[in-house]
């Protein structure tokens, strides 16, 4: 039936997009644990860009507004950010438990758009948000409950932490962000102004990056771009409430990813704090029934 096919194809794409972002995180871990978080950070953003760029230039676009800018240079400050402590963290923690935590961010992101859009938020998305909380506890509970619970665990939570906050701000922006550019402009500008902000803390932070980490960023840099456009298409063609779903399989790449990257084994405390995170999301972000009109 063409209706069936018109909305399995968004959603294949949208599945497709969140295996090319969980396959990039793998690879980035083992460019950051080589050289560093920050310097993988830099270098995977002007990657992204040299790739996205030239795809978009070619279409002879129009230079954005000094509005459009400044949600651009915004977008790039924050994702900058977002992304160095998300990686940080990924050289500290087993990459299925990060992607676990880091679910917790689209419930951050229910209050940030009630503070900064005004938005309601609904009794269903408070027992969303406590499931949300009660799965990041089980599964830092876990950690302490089998003493694997030391500094680089607490900072590596500590850092996913940040990262969720700056990507539930991150949705805030894109909202906006979507409203006035299309995705290849926003690809661009988004890893190229990400790339320039972070390139500030060189001074500090960089490494000189060993020949052995090139090949997994330049392969990070390029999932990063298959993983966004292909979620751009899938969301531009369906409803959002059909394609979230595709957003937990990340849990089901990391854990396979971890395994045969790095041999990290899942435990059964993160298997349990990410069905109550998932299940707290899944609340969140279903459409609430309209209430039913009296008869006469």
């Amino acid at each position: 039936m063409p209706s069936h096919r018109s909305a399995l194809l968004p959603f294949a794409a949208a599945l497709a997009g969140v295996g090319f972002l969980s396959l990039m995180d793998a690879f980035m871990k083992e460019a950051a644990l080589l050289i560093g978080a920050y310097t993988a950070t830099v270098l995977r953003a002007f990657i992204g860009a040299a790739l996205i760029a030239p795809v978009w230039l070619s279409r002879g676009p129009a230079m954005p507004t000094r509005a459009v800018w400044r949600l651009h240079a915004e977008r790039g400050v924050v994702s900058a950010f977002m992304a160095l402590t998300f990686f940080h963290s990924l050289t500290l923690l087993p990459l299925a438990e990060a992607i676990a935590l880091s679910f917790i961010a689209p419930l951050i992101a229910l209050y940030l758009a009630r503070v900064l859009l005004g938005e309601t938020i609904s009794r269903a998305a408070i027992g969303a948000s406590l499931l949300g909380f009660a799965g990041t506890l089980v599964i830092v509970g876990g950690r302490i409950g089998e003493g694997r619970f030391d500094e680089d665990a607490a900072w590596g939570i500590a850092s996913l932490m940040v990262s969720a906050l700056l990507y539930a701000y991150n949705f805030i922006v894109i909202r906006r962000q979507a409203q006035v550019a299309g995705p290849l402009e926003i690809a661009t500008f988004h890893s190229g102004i990400g790339g320039l902000v972070l390139l500030t803390l060189a001074p500090v932070l960089w490494q000189p990056p060993e020949a052995a980490a090139l090949w997994p960023l330049v392969v990070a840099g390029a999932l990063t771009v298959a993983g966004s456009l292909s979620i751009a298409w899938a969301y531009a063609r369906a409803e959002a409430n059909v394609l979230v779903p595709t957003e937990y399989s990340g849990f089901v790449w990391a854990a396979g990813m971890g395994w045969l990257f790095f041999r990290e084994p899942v435990t059964l405390p993160t298997l349990a704090g990410t069905a109550l995170i998932v299940t707290g999301c899944w609340l969140a972000t279903r459409p609430q029934r309209a209430a039913p009109v009296a008869t006469a």
